[in-house]
């Protein structure tokens, strides 16, 4: 499974708070939510995710609260894929569950910036960011299938609701 795109940079700790701020937690649709993504950023800030399509953070990305809408939102507004230098470990099963794709890449700050191609082969553990060849641990068969599916609730054969189970 590859995935490319373009990074848009985020540091250190950011939270589930800052990626889907908690006064839209009765949204449920994605898309929706998507319109919400890191709002507490800036006006400009979505705009550069939905364009990059890539969100790369460092030490602790998604932590704070366990909610979903954190990764509904990104899918809403077409991230395609997620590497940090380390994840939550609530998010980062949020995400495979969701059918949102992350890589843990310790290698990946510093030196990616907005804008750096980004392309990873999530099966083989690969990972290009502009001319840097960096390599991660590939994630195991099940979660591959699991993403491959669109989530969890698809691979075990359900229709996708497209909202947060």
């Amino acid at each position: 499974m590859r995935i490319s795109g373009f990074a848009a940079v985020f540091g250190d700790d950011i939270d589930t708070d800052v990626i889907f701020p908690a006064r839209y937690l009765a949204v449920l649709d994605p898309v929706e939510q998507g319109r919400h993504l890191f709002e507490t950023l800036g006006p400009g800030v979505l705009q550069s995710v939905k364009q990059a399509g890539v969100v790369v953070g460092g030490w602790n990305f998604g932590c704070g609260s366990s909610r979903e809408h954190a990764v509904t939102a990104m899918l809403g507004a077409g991230v395609r894929l997620v590497v940090a230098c380390s994840f939550s470990r609530i998010f980062f099963r949020n995400a495979i569950n969701n059918g949102l794709p992350v890589v843990m890449c310790p290698e990946i700050l510093p030196g990616a910036e907005n804008g750096t191609a980004i392309e990873a082969d999530l099966a083989g553990g690969s990972l290009r960011a502009g001319d840097r060849a960096l390599r991660f641990s590939p994630l195991p068969a099940e979660l591959l299938r699991i993403l491959q599916a669109g989530g969890l609730w698809a691979s075990a054969g359900h229709a996708a609701t497209g909202s947060a189970r």
